[in-house]
């Protein structure tokens, strides 16, 4: 996958995220950016990586939300981690 391929699943999971009431409370708490800084980034097109990275973080900590997100997408949930995996530097690492 490439970072621009990434970059755009974690945009649509910002989008995603912005439309669950229950969930983007919790987000903002818990990644500490404020609503101006999340409707900037969605405005501007691209998140900033930190950002980006924080969002698929935060949807990858449930199975119930990976799910979710990933279906009102129409992506695989493979995909979700794969674009975290790429946007944190962790798509070369291998555990053996």
């Amino acid at each position: 996958m490439q970072t621009t391929q990434a970059q755009e699943i974690a945009g649509d999971v910002l989008l995603w995220l912005c439309v669950q009431e229950e969930l983007l409370g919790v987000f903002l708490s818990a990644t500490g950016a404020a609503p101006e800084e999340l409707r900037a980034a969605l405005q501007g097109g691209t998140p900033e990586p930190g950002l980006s990275a924080a969002a698929l973080d935060f949807v990858m900590m449930r199975d119930e939300t990976v799910l979710d997100a990933a279906t009102a997408m129409g992506l695989p949930p493979e995909r979700l981690a794969m674009a975290r995996a790429v946007l944190t530097g962790e798509a070369g690492m291998h555990w053996t």
